[in-house]
């Protein structure tokens, strides 16, 4: 995948089906991050992986003698560690907001396709599903306003938001062209697009569309 180079110090454990490590690997492109890439299953991470992160869990990057294990912060990190592009508004009022959106992000809708992909309970499954699809098509006519999630640019809340949008057809959701939907379809369409998303793909998460 495009975020794959020539040996450097940083060094990214990456689950290649997992929407946590996939939002890092779109930050890793978009910035054109050097990166020794390094996937793995969750279930059974590399025994390396053990000694840098007391978790033993992944995504983990590892820059120098940096070790980090949460993907919210393993993004604020490298766009502040590489500002160009900036993937965070400057302004402080505008960042929270951001922050707050990713926040809201994962609690409303991670946590569902979390329990869709974990869950054995058809009953749970069901309902997670469901409760996804109503979700995401609800907010469906704000992309008429702006071309990014309440931004005019791309941001971390897109970083975020993009694995789970590519995702939908694996978990059972189509997303049904109609006047609502239009506006999420053409959003999706520009985020799927762009060329750092296109480089962050494993090759299991092409498959989940092909």
């Amino acid at each position: 995948m495009g975020v794959v180079a020539k040996r450097s110090s940083m060094i990214f454990f990456s689950d290649p089906t997992s929407h946590y490590s996939h939002r890092v690997r779109i930050v890793l492109a978009e910035k054109g991050v050097t990166v020794d890439l390094i996937e793995a299953d969750s279930a059974h991470p590399p025994a390396e992986l053990s000694e840098l992160n007391p978790y033993n869990s992944l995504p983990t990057l590892v820059d120098r003698d940096l070790v980090l294990y949460e993907s919210k912060v393993m993004m604020e990190y490298l766009d502040e560690r590489f500002p160009h592009p900036p993937l965070l508004p400057v302004y402080p009022v505008a960042r929270a907001e951001s922050r707050l959106l990713i926040h809201r992000i994962e609690k409303d809708w991670c946590s569902l396709v979390d329990s869709i992909l974990t869950t054995r309970s058809d009953n749970v499954v069901k309902k997670a599903t469901k409760e996804l699809k109503e979700g995401i098509t609800a907010i469906a006519p704000i992309f008429a306003e702006k071309p990014f999630f309440m931004s005019e640019e791309f941001t971390l809340v897109d970083c975020c938001m993009a694995p789970i949008l590519w995702r939908l057809p694996s978990l059972g959701i189509d997303i049904r062209s109609s006047k609502q939907t239009k506006p999420l379809l053409a959003y999706m369409d520009s985020l799927f697009s762009r060329e750092s998303f296109q480089d962050s793909l494993s090759e299991q998460e092409r498959e989940m569309r092909s």
